[in-house]
C-alpha cells in the first residue's frame, strides 16, 4: 500500500510503503537479522515492553544521535524493556557502528533483506528502499501503544512522548 503526504526529505516529498500500524493494533510479526546474523523475530521478545526505533541509517547524523540517546535511556529503564533500532544497514555495518560508538544497551537489528519489518509497519520509503524515522512502543501483552512516523526524515524524533509511552507500558 503506497501512502504520500505522510514525510518529506529534506522537503521533498517520498512515498511510504507496507501496512500502517496504528495506536491499539496488535504488533505485527516481523523477522529481521542481528548483528551476528542470527534471524530474530517479534516472538523473541514477547512480555518485554518494546521500543522500536526505525531509522534510515546508522552512518547518518541524526540517526547517529537517535540512537546513542535511546542506548543511554536504555540503561535507566529496566530488563523489562527492550530497545531495538531497526535500518537496512548491513549487519556488520551495525556492528561497526555500535563497536565505534560504544552502544551496547540496545539491539541493532537489520532489515535489508527482505524488508520484513519495513513493510509489516507501513515504514518502507519506496523511492530509497530505506526505513523512514519512527518509533513504535509494544507493551507487554504485544499491543501497539505508541507510533511516531517523523514528518521530515531528517528530523529527530519525540524523545519525550516516546519514553513516556515506553514508562506508562510498564
Amino acid at each position: 500500500m503506497d501512502r504520500t503526504g505522510i514525510i518529506t526529505f529534506r522537503g521533498t516529498p517520498l512515498t511510504l510503503t507496507g501496512t500502517p500500524v496504528a495506536k491499539g493494533d496488535k504488533a505485527p510479526g516481523f523477522s529481521a537479522l542481528a548483528n551476528d546474523l542470527s534471524p530474530r523475530a517479534l516472538a523473541d521478545y514477547a512480555g518485554k515492553v518494546l521500543l522500536i526505533s526505525a531509522v534510515p541509517s546508522l552512518d547518518t547524523g541524526v540517526c547517529d544521535m537517535e540512537t546513542r540517546r535511546f542506548n543511554q535511556e536504555a540503561t535507566r529503564l529496566g530488563a523489562d524493556v527492550r530497545i531495538l533500532t531497526i535500518s537496512c544497514d548491513l549487519p556488520f555495518a551495525q556492528a561497526r557502528w555500535c563497536g565505534a560508538a560504544g552502544v551496547d544497551a540496545l539491539e541493532t537489528l537489520s532489515d535489508h533483506r527482505d524488508l520484513s519489518f519495513g513493510n509489516a509497519y507501513g515504514v518502507v520509503i519506496k523511492e530509497l528502499r530505506l526505513l523512514t524515522r519512527a518509533i513504535f512502543v509494544v507493551d507487554r501483552s504485544g499491543t501497539v501503544t505508541y507510533t511516531e512516523i517523523v514528518p521530515e526524515v531528517s528530523h529527530e524524533p519525540n524523545y519525550e512522548a516516546a519514553l513516556a509511552a515506553v514508562r506508562a507500558a510498564l
